[in-house]
């Protein structure tokens, strides 16, 4: 599709028919990973490259049957690649990381700066060795081993969910809190800065700001957001989001919801999802024990009340009675365990009432069927071991606006 026929830009819900989405389909930075290095680079496994593009391909295919544009950020890179704003832009970023040095650094700069755009991409996402880089004269470079990295590969790129999300008409490039994906928003920020796509699309945030992942973000209905506090996005990111977006007018309510500070439960939309205006599929053990506080805006300052329990301030700030819940396994401790550690409540909502998930979760995914939720399932067998699923691995950036 072409930049003049593109949809307009905007997301105002989780539910909202999805109009266009951008992916990353997982590549080379793949298979960079390890047992020696998956750990650092947030992996709980070496995934089985060729059958984890199967499966990304499998979801991209869903998503295009149902009328979805498929945008791709590696081609969004390559295309603002062919604009010397952008290379000096993200050639310059690449170059001043401290580790290199200043010699190293800058043989780098050189060395990106003769690269053709697609080259240069995929060097981006994929790293660079010292063997691939070649001689240098640094004392950085001789004292690497030939397969270190001079730049690191970002294998977590395929969670586009996470390094950029969009909150009405505006997105914002987040701040992500780990160092093995801080990077990623240097690419996020390149596309949304260069490309004629997003020329005139306000921006909310950016990386230089306080931790804020596009994960922890729920658009729970127009005008209303949740925010996970824990692991990855901090309090003040949270305020920092909120004083925005009330500034801008698109929001009215933000619900800071604190989560536990581990890796099964790394960002709130692996712990919750709306797949329906007001139903949720949601990790049993969480669905009493979550609680959050409410921030709204009271003229120039930031009015906060709480805590309270969740489920509870989420319908308030909705305007409805209740929401409706979906367990991954209510008094089965150990699948519901199981299913959360597998993504089961990270599902990605085409419509109302219709979402994509994991097929591996068959006790949620029987659950949200029988409540009238229709399922559409894909392979996530290798996709999984970055612990992400259909929701992590999509950043929507148009979503048709609910009807009253």
């Amino acid at each position: 599709m072409s930049a003049d026929a593109a949809p307009a830009y905007g997301v105002d819900s989780e539910v909202g028919r999805l109009r266009s989405v951008m992916l990353h389909r997982p590549g080379g930075e793949l298979r960079r990973l390890t047992p020696r290095n998956n750990g650092a680079l947030l992996f709980d496994g070496v995934p089985w490259v060729e059958r984890a593009q199967e499966e990304h391909d499998r979801f991209a295919a869903v998503l295009l049957e149902h009328g979805v544009e498929v945008l791709y950020l590696s081609a969004l890179l390559r295309e603002c690649l062919e604009f010397d704003e952008a290379r000096e832009a993200v050639t310059v970023g690449v170059a001043a990381d401290p580790r290199l040095g200043q010699t190293l650094g800058r043989e780098l700069a050189a060395y990106l700066s003769g690269l053709e755009p697609e080259r240069l991409a995929a060097v981006l996402i994929e790293g660079l060795t010292k063997e691939e880089f070649g001689p240098s004269s640094s004392l950085r470079h001789r004292m690497m081993r030939a397969t270190e990295f001079v730049i690191d590969p970002l294998p977590n790129t395929m969670f586009t969910r996470d390094s950029s999300v969009w909150i009405g008409d505006a997105v914002a490039v987040t701040s992500l809190a780990m160092p093995a994906r801080r990077r990623e928003t240097t690419l996020t920020g390149i596309v949304y800065h260069h490309h004629p796509r997003f020329a005139d699309v306000p921006k909310l945030y950016d990386p230089s700001l306080e931790h804020l992942e596009g994960g922890d973000v729920l658009a729970l209905a127009p005008g209303v957001l949740a925010v996970g506090v824990g692991e990855r996005t901090t309090p003040a990111g949270v305020e920092r989001l909120a004083r925005k977006v009330f500034e801008r007018g698109t929001i009215r309510t933000v619900l800071a919801v604190p989560i536990a500070q581990r890796r099964a439960t790394m960002h709130l939309d692996t712990v919750c999802t709306m797949v329906d205006r007001d139903r949720m599929v949601i990790y049993a053990p969480a669905a009493q024990r979550l609680e959050s506080y409410t921030i709204t805006p009271d003229g120039d300052r930031i009015a906060i009340e709480g805590p309270r329990r969740f489920l509870d301030a989420a319908a308030d700030a909705i305007g409805v009675e209740r929401i409706e819940i979906v367990h991954t396994g209510e008094r089965d401790v150990v699948t519901a365990e199981r299913e959360q550690w597998d993504d089961g409540n990270n599902t990605l909502a085409l419509s109302p009432g219709v979402a994509v998930a994991y097929e591996r979760n068959t006790v949620t995914n029987g659950r949200l069927e029988r409540a009238g939720i229709k399922v559409l399932t894909i392979p996530g067998s290798e996709l999984g071991s970055g612990r992400g699923g259909p929701r992590c691995m999509s950043c929507p950036t148009s979503r048709e606006t609910l009807a009253n």
